[in-house]
């Protein structure tokens, strides 16, 4: 499956985190051109290893978007030589160009994307900003 659209969960049901984590990265993706086929299949990797992680702690569920995104960061660097996503330079950032964002926090629930030279915030996971 290589869509972004993720139906909403049914009414009186849980989302399953793992489908909410790979929409928010999906989006992310996407939002920086890079939403292609070969791209989205990272993503559903990166979901498919965090099961057994979700499974040993089911308490996780705040926590895996961070890991899948991280996940999908290492895959795309290490197996596609792409570095996602770009920092846009926030007000105060000193670091060489080019240079992406981090995930924080590391493990914990509502991850963001954020700029370690400026320490500023760029946006909540799933909420980054398309560019052209």
């Amino acid at each position: 499956m290589t869509g972004v659209d993720v139906p909403p969960p049914s009414p009186g049901t849980t989302p399953d985190p793992l489908l909410a984590a790979r929409a928010v990265v999906v989006h992310d993706l996407t939002a920086r051109g890079l939403g292609t086929a070969p791209l989205v299949d990272v993503v559903d990797a990166a979901v498919a290893a965090r099961r057994w992680w979700l499974e040993a702690w089911p308490e996780g569920g705040a926590h895996v978007a961070g890991q899948v995104a991280q996940d999908v960061q290492e895959t795309l660097l290490d197996d596609h030589g792409v570095r996602w996503p770009s920092c846009p330079r926030p007000p105060g950032c000193t670091a060489p160009d080019p240079h992406v964002l981090a995930v924080l926090p590391d493990l914990g629930p509502d991850p963001h994307w954020v700029c370690e030279s400026a320490a500023a915030d760029v946006a909540p996971l799933g909420a980054l900003p398309t560019t052209s």
